[in-house]
């Protein structure tokens, strides 16, 4: 007998993924609700650009996601400038697709990372 619906209770630890990553915003846009269009917020459009996370690796690994795009949903409008380097507040994440490569993330906030000067 196969269990279902465990997936619900798989928790996303976020805070330790986005550890050692630096997030740049490439753009932002309406979030939708999928089937019925309505609005539901801001979709900001992230890349990684710089990963330090130590990742569990085996012998002879490499691997970083340095380049990955991510998406971080929030519910209220915002307006994020291109290129701020930004983290998430509040982040509910939900891996999911065939192979467990995927990332939903919703966030309450997005926090805009001052620069170095």
């Amino acid at each position: 007998m196969a269990l279902k619906k465990l997936n619900q209770f798989l928790k996303f630890d976020f805070e330790a993924f986005s550890k050692g990553k630096v997030f740049q915003v490439t753009g932002c846009g309406e979030w939708k609700d999928y089937d019925t269009k309505a609005h539901m917020g801001t979709k900001v459009n992230v890349a990684i650009v710089k990963d330090t996370t130590p990742y569990n690796l085996k012998d002879g690994e490499s691997v970083s996601n340095r380049y990955e795009k991510l998406t971080f949903k929030v519910s209220k409008d915002i307006s994020i400038p291109m290129d701020a380097y930004v983290v998430p507040v509040n982040v509910v994440a939900t891996v999911y697709g065939e192979y467990r490569n995927q990332l939903s993330i919703k966030a309450d906030d997005i926090k805009i990372l001052q620069p170095n000067k």
